[in-house]
């Protein structure tokens, strides 16, 4: 079921996306609103499961994480057994950022990070291609971030 949300709540929750930080009163006072109520519909939408948490953003670049990449894999079955067990091996791989089940002609796109291309092709070689049930790998590299997105696009409500 899809929340119901007021014009208010819409605004909260795209600042919190663009700035997880901001103290209540600034929030308050971008929405419109005094700060308890604020702070009551904060709590509200993180009960409620619409705020999943909040992060700090790294600079992977910075941090000595040179190589982001693309894997694409493809299963020989994918029987409920054989996709639960690879997504709990897919959340053990630490250079896997992002993993999703996709349709088409692979099984899983995952956004991988690594600090150097030797250490992402091991990864490849060592983890990915001798797991279980896995058919195919295809990877790719990435040349340059285009768009760095919050992860909902956010409108003004109607």
């Amino acid at each position: 079921m899809k929340a119901r949300l007021d014009s208010i709540d819409w605004q909260i929750l795209k600042e919190l996306q663009g700035n997880g930080r901001i103290t209540n009163v600034e929030l308050a006072r971008r929405v419109g609103i005094s700060a308890p109520p604020c702070l009551r519909r904060v709590r509200a939408l993180e009960e409620a499961g619409l705020i999943r948490g909040y992060r700090t953003l790294l600079d992977e670049k910075q941090l000595g994480y040179e190589v982001t990449a693309f894997v694409m894999v493809g299963l020989h079955n994918q029987t409920e057994a054989d996709l639960v067990a690879f997504e709990a091996q897919v959340k053990e791989w630490p250079l896997v950022r992002e993993s999703y089940m996709v349709s088409g002609e692979v099984d899983f796109i995952m956004r991988c990070t690594a600090k150097d291309l030797e250490s992402f092709q091991n990864f490849i070689i060592r983890d990915v291609t001798s797991t279980n049930n896995v058919d195919h790998v295809r990877t790719a590299l990435t040349i340059r971030r285009i768009k760095d997105e919050p992860n909902v696009p956010i409108d003004k409500p109607e």
